[in-house]
């Protein structure tokens, strides 16, 4: 969620300083890039052990290799590259089993902040991210859901859930195109009614509109950035309709975002 109040005068005249637009255009490169090397530093391992290991043991190392890389990376970004993340809130839903995960879906950063808190997550991936170079090799190890079909995905959701392992769906089913959020998809409601498991909203609060759908890759961001999740509503197994559910899930989600104020991360 970006802050509409604007930049402050200061923020202004900085971000017209052009060494500021110089560095804010390496820090980019350099927080993309030390992505691309974390994923590339798991991928031999990833692909040496998913043959060898057993389903159980393969998705475990996967899941916690994820979430160490991930973590690895957001205190990358907040060390040298001017970013600011309040993600403890996610801790509290460790250990409290099966669940719908359903955050907001404002970055191409969303799910990388959630797993590096979430050692037993289970995201649900596009196909062509489970097949790329970089991502696939240790999703596949740690067993994430291929996006492919509803039913494919409800399938392979409901076993997970029903091994009591929370799992990540984005309801708006790609990232936001119209702030604050888009129309959810009533799958997800059809999978929490069959599954009986609630559905734990997550709000995600971004300074700026960085690497959301319509941000070029390679733009450089305007920094520093700040991100904090929250923990929102915890919705029971629906009872109603999945189209019902859906527009209720929306409702909610647009009557927590419409405030555009992303409260100040301390330190």
């Amino acid at each position: 969620m970006t802050d509409s109040s604007g930049p402050t005068p200061a923020n202004a005249l900085m971000r017209s300083n052009p060494l500021w637009a110089v560095y804010e255009t390496v820090t980019g490169i350099i927080g993309l890039s030390a992505l691309a090397v974390i994923c590339l530093g798991w991928l031999p391992f990833a692909l040496l052990f998913n043959p060898l290991l057993s389903k159980d043991r393969g998705q475990r190392w996967g899941r916690y290799m994820i979430m160490d890389g991930f973590r690895t990376y957001t205190n990358f970004l907040e060390r040298f590259c001017g970013c600011r993340f309040d993600l403890s809130e996610l801790d509290q839903l460790n250990g409290q089993g099966a669940m719908i995960l359903a955050p907001n879906h404002p970055s191409l950063l969303d799910a990388v902040l959630i797993l590096s808190r979430m050692p037993t997550a289970v995201c649900v991936m596009k196909a062509s991210l489970m097949d790329n170079i970089l991502f696939g090799a240790a999703a596949r190890l740690a067993r994430y859901i291929r996006n492919t079909t509803p039913l494919e995905v409800i399938l392979g959701a409901r076993e997970e859930l029903q091994a009591g392992a929370p799992v990540l769906i984005f309801p708006e089913g790609t990232r936001t195109t119209r702030w604050p959020v888009d129309p959810c998809v009533p799958s997800l409601g059809l999978l929490a009614r069959r599954a009986g498991v609630p559905v734990q909203t997550l709000l995600i609060e971004f300074s700026t509109p960085y690497l959301g759908k319509d941000w070029p890759l390679f733009r450089r961001p305007a920094l520093p950035l700040t991100c904090r999740i929250r923990l929102g509503k915890r919705f029971p197994p629906p009872t109603v309709s999945p189209d019902a559910f859906a527009a209720e899930l929306e409702a909610y989600f647009k009557g927590e975002l419409s405030v555009p104020i992303l409260a100040k991360i301390p330190g």
